[in-house]
């Protein structure tokens, strides 16, 4: 499934066709997503205790992967999710700009390219036992 959990996506069939909302799960075996504000169902509850009542709960219903589209956050349109390998990572990537889905990755790479361009020497590593063992001399001598 080329949809994820927190990717932003629009409805392009159905009831909801042209709402864009937000993926709050995934499952992956039946093929459906819940999207934030797409599907929304009325469940009665009945009270199951003395002090409670009974009400109608709205919530978001599953609906079929197939009938969404990732939008893209740098472009901003809905597009067909590629694959591409990048630093031996196989990530997400918009057809029409070639921007990287994947937030978790972009954050990584980022945070990866100034590391790169500051290449210092390792730091020398001196041993503590070393240091201690020398005032350790000092006071048999004495």
């Amino acid at each position: 499934m080329k949809v994820k959990v927190n990717d932003t996506v629009l409805v392009i069939t159905g009831k909801y066709k042209g709402k864009q909302g937000k993926v709050l799960k995934t499952e992956a075996k039946e093929n459906r997503v819940i999207v934030e504000g797409v599907n929304i169902v009325h469940k009665h509850e009945k009270a199951r205790k003395a002090n409670e009542t009974s009400r109608i709960v709205t919530e978001e219903a599953p609906i079929d992967v197939s009938n969404v589209e990732v939008v893209c956050d740098k472009c901003g349109k809905p597009t067909r999710v590629g694959h591409t390998v990048i630093e031996g990572k196989k990530v997400r990537v918009c057809k029409h700009c070639g921007a990287v889905l994947d937030k978790a990755y972009a954050k990584k790479a980022k945070k990866a390219a100034p590391a790169e361009e500051k290449a210092e020497a390792p730091k020398k590593r001196t041993r503590k036992r070393s240091q201690k063992s020398a005032p350790a001399d000092d006071k048999t001598e004495e």
